[in-house]
């Protein structure tokens, strides 16, 4: 049978030094919904957040490494330096630069794309451009849906020596060349870019405000052979790994940006009702035994939807 083109951007972890802040910024500020607060399963030492649309659905799920007080990365050669969104219109863009610029962020608008770096410095671009994408918006009260975030348009990475990745992108995993330095990962629901830039000489630092992984989506039955394809075009992928919420494999492309291949399924509603979702720590069965370790160390976080008690 064969395997299913991956379906654009499933996820995309970044990493933050400080997990009330983050909240109430990406919750507060650009309106996505907290759809999953739980720990880094490597170091269930720190938070693992994540924020995406009303259903938590691959294609809008950011999430956040916390390593408190960690410093400000930068962003280099092999790294990710920019997070695109999609938005309606033009319209969207102006709503998002007076929003941005009462939050005290600065932005610019180039064309159909709004560009602003995060309070932690993290590169972004809201883009008005058509596209067939079902919109995945969340709700947030001061935030018209027409305005929303509609999930993502894709990335921007910077690469050393050009044109390294694209044998293994085009003929391993199926992107399709869409320009000089350009590919899209499109499957059956959606498609996401992902583009190079010339890498700055300055080498890049891991850090808050950098990217660490960008997961493209695969279907559970796929996810065993498109590791073996992965092995097959010259990649080293690690085991499939069960993150309860999904399934995953970690390799570098050869340019150095760390991908993943994650799997659409089981979902975050797996232990939390989907109107509750991350209105408590959630943790893994593996780690359910470790919460009363786990839970004192971590900030109390404030939760984005609680409504305020009238007075």
């Amino acid at each position: 049978m064969a395997m299913k083109e991956l379906n654009g951007i499933h996820h995309i972890s970044a990493i933050t030094a400080d997990a009330t802040k983050n909240v109430r910024f990406y919750a507060g500020v650009m309106g996505m919904r907290l759809v999953k607060k739980t720990v880094n399963q490597d170091n269930p030492t720190v938070y693992h957040l994540f924020y995406a649309d009303e259903d938590g659905s691959p294609g809008a799920d950011l999430t956040f490494f916390e390593y408190p007080g960690l410093v400000r990365g930068r962003a280099g050669a092999g790294m990710v330096h920019r997070i695109g969104f999609r938005v309606a219109s033009e319209a969207a863009l102006g709503f998002w630069a007076q929003r941005l610029g009462s939050a005290g962020l600065e932005s610019t608008v180039e064309g159909d794309r709004l560009r602003f770096d995060d309070p932690e410095g993290l590169g972004f671009e809201l883009i008005a451009a058509p596209t067939e994408d079902a919109p995945l918006v969340a709700r947030h009260p001061e935030i018209p849906e027409k305005f929303a975030l509609q999930g993502f348009a894709g990335v921007r990475a910077f690469e050393r020596r050009r044109g390294a990745s694209h044998q293994f992108l085009a003929d391993t995993l199926g992107f399709e060349g869409t320009g000089p330095d350009a590919y899209e990962s499109r499957g059956d629901s959606r498609g996401s870019f992902y583009v190079y830039d010339a890498a700055p000489e300055a080498r890049g630092l891991g850090g808050s405000g950098t990217v660490h992984h960008v997961a493209w989506s695969s279907t559970l039955e796929d996810h065993v052979a498109w590791r073996d394809r992965v092995v097959e075009g010259g990649g080293d992928p690690t085991p499939v790994i069960d993150r309860f919420y999904f399934r995953s494999i970690y390799f570098r492309e050869p340019s150095g940006v760390l991908f993943e291949i994650a799997t659409v399924g089981p979902g975050f509603a797996t232990d939390e009702a989907k109107e509750h979702l991350g209105e408590r720590l959630s943790l893994p069965p593996a780690f359910e035994h470790l919460r009363a370790q786990i839970e004192p160390n971590l900030t109390p976080l404030p939760n984005p939807r609680e409504k305020s008690p009238v007075r």
